[in-house]
C-alpha cells in the first residue's frame, strides 16, 4: 500500500500536471524545441495506442483500462507478490494506466507532449509520448528484469 502512495499517486500527479501545463502553454502547431535537432516539447493527440497503432478506438481503450486498473490494483493488494521489483513494477503500470485513462475520459484521446529525435532509420523521430508511457515501458523493463533474475534463481530439477 505504501507504493501506492509513494510511487504510483505522485507519478499519476505528475503525468496530468505536466499534460496540463502542455495543453495551457503548448499551442500544437508550434512544438517548444529545447534542444535542436534532438528534444522538443509539443502538443500531440493519440485516440489510440502506442504510436498511434490502433487509432480512434477510445471506448475500447476506456475498456481495456478499467479491467487493467482492477487486474493491476488487485495484484498490488495482494500480499504473495512481496518481490520488490514486481511491486514496483505494478505501481508504474497502475500509475501509467490511471494517467492515459484520465486522458481518454476527459479529452477523448491520451496527450503526448515528449518528443525525441534519436537519429535512427526507424525512430525519426521517435513518437511523441508522456509521463504515463514512461512509466508503463519502465514497468515493462522491471518484468523483464525480474524474469530474467528469476530463472537464475529457479532451481534445476533432475526432470530438465
Amino acid at each position: 500500500m505504501r507504493l501506492l502512495f509513494l510511487l504510483t499517486l505522485p507519478l499519476y500527479a505528475l503525468d496530468q500536471l505536466t499534460k496540463l501545463l502542455v495543453l495551457r502553454f503548448i499551442d500544437p502547431a508550434e512544438p517548444r524545441v529545447l534542444i535542436p535537432d534532438f528534444f522538443a516539447l509539443v502538443h500531440v493527440t493519440n485516440s489510440g495506442a502506442a504510436f498511434g497503432s490502433f487509432a480512434n478506438n477510445n471506448g475500447f481503450f476506456i475498456a481495456l483500462s478499467c479491467v487493467a486498473l482492477v487486474v493491476v490494483t488487485v495484484l498490488l493488494l495482494r500480499r504473495e507478490f512481496s518481490d520488490a521489483w514486481r511491486r514496483i513494477a505494478l505501481a508504474l503500470l497502475l500509475a501509467g494506466i490511471l494517467g492515459n485513462f484520465t486522458d481518454r475520459l476527459l479529452h477523448g484521446h491520451v496527450i503526448d507532449f515528449l518528443l525525441f529525435d534519436l537519429h535512427v532509420r526507424f525512430a525519426d523521430p521517435f513518437p511523441a509520448f508522456n509521463v504515463a508511457d514512461s512509466c508503463i515501458c519502465i514497468a515493462v523493463l522491471c518484468f523483464i528484469v525480474h524474469s530474467f533474475f528469476q530463472r537464475t534463481r529457479m532451481p534445476v530439477t533432475a526432470d530438465e
